[in-house]
């Protein structure tokens, strides 16, 4: 061996050790150009490939290292690479090779004496069973047999495994207190930086998929930052985008749409190269945000994209279908998703309430009612408010269908306060809603059309286009539609949004986090009295505000960048607001408005970056202000045909 080859290697190995992945590939590699690495080598090799998001070149050369194994008599060490080379190619999609690679490994392992080796195969067993066949007697009973193994072989990696593996089996099982108990227990071996990279990745990853599964999104949302938190440490790439996806979820349901977004597009990008499964769920997450905001086309193309990855397009594509008024399309996908899915509770309980609503729409009360039965009890078992909450608003519906509005409203009452509780604007509008339509049908317009009006303003705030112009049309219902509607007003509409909100909860928790938002608040609204500014929506974290004038609206949107930035300046910390503004004329339907003009200020919001004020250009003539503008520039703006030009306030003294 040439010297400097030999100081490659060496160099190669210490990056490793010390987790430099990056580093440790290109020394290993280069070293392997100039002469084949030996069996060792190889695997630092591939473990630096999948951590820098290199699966090709982590596979093969995890191929080499598993012959170079059988080469040498070992047949332990080359099995053990065949279980790590049935997880790549299942990332992949090969599922037919990676189910080869897996006979490879049991026949390999099955003869062989209890080693470390063999706990890694009976581990796979248990994921397999888990997370394939869904046949939680059998994976807990392998979950079980790692533990075992793993502590008379004294290895800490696959006794925390072992142990977060039955946690998770027990929460499946509707075991939730005792199972949640055991994850957290192997957790702390994680947090504590005491385990290897990738069973520390894999027991991050599996709590945030059970938090997800149990819909706990403030528990999933805090884990998916701190692994966030660890693969930057770790300098990860890959596998990041995997809790990216979770990532976008908990902020979508927190009303961050076009951020939720981003990060999914993120994910995607992260994601197609390394773990196919992972980079489908990022593209039914933008499904998902498109099919909210009305945007059906964008929608459908995402979910087929997903469906071609591998990934049920299911609620999603169903409830697209419904909106697109293709009930029995609608019927038919939800009927067969259900059909599929008949162990896994959790998948079910994101597919029941499509069913629920589809089934209400078509006017199959039986099937809506069995839906809802079984939804509730799901959510008894788990027992999270977002479970109990979309379990609350399907009995609700059922109740509606059957013609019983005191049933409907007592339901749906309590699932507006649960979707509060957990900080979902979207999820709370939409019971809102429902609220709305059981008042009316009792008989109680004047609450009908308060519900309605709440709902149709974050609807408005949000960009949910086909929400929103559902509750006007419910408002005309209720006698606050187009009778009930004043004169056009020229006004000036205000839209504010807390910037990554959601990374701001996670990091200071839910008591700090409820501090801020009341210090965010009041300083607002005092603003916004200061300015004669009119409150007509307040969701989450965000603000809809009217005003007399352009001047008036842009000098209160200065007044609250700088009295923020003042804060910031004098006493360290004061969170980022971003602000859209648009005047134009609008009709007031009761204390809101609505119209074109509302939804475009919303979506300039959307656009604006953190500290920032976007002002549609046209808003501006004739406009006296007292600070500079940016050169207008050119945005396409979601639900809307023509490009708009907006300005950015130059507020900064």
């Amino acid at each position: 061996m040439s010297t400097d080859r030999s100081q490659t290697l060496e160099a190669g190995r210490g990056a490793i050790s010390r987790h430099a992945w990056k580093e440790g590939f290109d020394f290993l590699f280069e070293a392997d150009r100039a002469e084949a690495l030996g069996p060792e080598d190889l695997e630092r090799l591939a473990e630096a490939g999948w951590w820098t998001g290199q699966m090709s070149a982590s596979i093969a050369a995890r191929e080499r290292a598993h012959r170079a194994y059988l080469d040498a008599g070992n047949p332990c060490r080359a099995g053990y690479h065949a279980i790590f080379l049935f997880r790549d190619y299942g990332s992949k999609g090969e599922v037919t090779v990676a189910r080869a690679w897996l006979n490879r490994a049991e026949r390999l392992l099955v003869h062989q004496p209890e080693c470390v080796e063999t706990a890694w195969f009976e581990r796979t067993q248990t994921v397999f069973a888990l997370e394939g066949s869904h046949d939680l007697d059998t994976a807990l009973v392998h979950a079980r047999r790692v533990l075992e193994m793993a502590t008379r072989l004294s290895d800490r990696d696959l006794m925390a495994l072992g142990l977060h593996d039955q946690g998770r089996i027990l929460v499946a099982m509707g075991r939730v207190g005792e199972g949640v108990a055991m994850m957290d227990e192997a957790t702390v071996a994680a947090l504590a930086g005491e385990l290897a990279p990738f069973p520390t990745a894999a027991i991050y990853c599996n709590t945030i998929t059970s938090c997800e599964g149990l819909a706990d999104y403030r528990r999933a949302g805090e884990w998916t930052e701190a692994a966030k938190r660890w693969c930057e440490r770790q300098a990860i790439a890959g596998f990041p985008g995997m809790c990216r996806v979770y990532r976008a979820e908990v902020i979508r349901l927190r009303g961050a749409w076009a951020e939720a977004e981003r990060e999914a597009q993120r994910a995607y990008e992260e994601l197609r190269e390394f773990n196919v499964e992972s980079a489908a769920g990022a593209l039914y997450e933008m499904g998902e945000i498109r099919l909210r905001m009305g945007d059906f086309a964008a929608a459908g193309e995402m979910f087929r994209q997903a469906h071609e990855l591998g990934r049920d397009p299911l609620p999603g594509l169903a409830m697209l279908r419904l909106a697109q008024g293709k009930g029995d399309a609608a019927r038919s996908l939800i009927t067969t998703g259900l059909a599929d899915e008949t162990r896994d509770r959790f998948r079910r309980a994101k597919l029941l309430p499509a069913l629920v609503s589809i089934a209400a729409a078509g006017g199959d009360h039986t099937a809506a009612a069995a839906a809802a039965v079984e939804l509730e009890e799901i959510a008894r078992a788990y027992g999270t408010p977002a479970l109990q909450a979309t379990a609350a608003c399907a009995q609700a519906t059922v109740a509606l269908a059957a013609g019983d509005p005191a049933s409907g409203r007592r339901h749906v009452k309590r699932g507006v306060q649960l979707w509060q509780s957990v900080d979902a604007p979207y999820e709370t509008a939409l019971a809102r809603l429902l609220l709305g339509e059981a008042c009316q049908l009792e008989g109680d317009v004047e609450n009908a059309a308060l519900e309605v009006e709440a709902a149709r303003s974050t609807f408005e705030r949000l960009g949910a286009v086909p929400d929103a112009q559902r509750a006007t049309q419910l408002l005309g219902g209720v006698g606050a539609g187009p009778k009930a509607a004043t004169q056009p007003e020229i006004k000036t509409f205000m839209f504010t949004d807390m910037v990554k909100s959601t990374s701001l909860v996670d990091a200071i928790g839910d008591h700090a986090w409820q501090d801020v938002l009341r210090w965010h608040d009041q300083t607002l609204r005092t603003l916004m009295a200061r300015h004669k500014g009119e409150e007509i929506d307040h969701a989450g974290d965000g603000f809809f505000i009217v005003f007399g004038s352009v001047q008036e609206a842009v000098e209160c949107a200065v007044d609250i960048q700088r009295t923020l930035s003042e804060h910031r300046r004098t006493h360290g910390f004061a969170p980022q607001v971003r602000i859209g503004l648009h005047a134009t004329s609008a009709l007031r339907r009761g204390k809101g408005f609505s119209g074109k003009g509302v939804h475009l200020a919303a979506r300039l919001m959307a656009q604006a970056g953190p500290d920032d004020i976007l002002v549609s250009h046209a808003s501006l003539a004739g406009a006296s202000l007292r600070v500079l503008t940016s050169e207008p520039k050119t945005l396409n703006l979601q639900g809307f045909t023509d490009p708009v030009a907006a300005v950015s306030v130059r507020w900064r003294p």
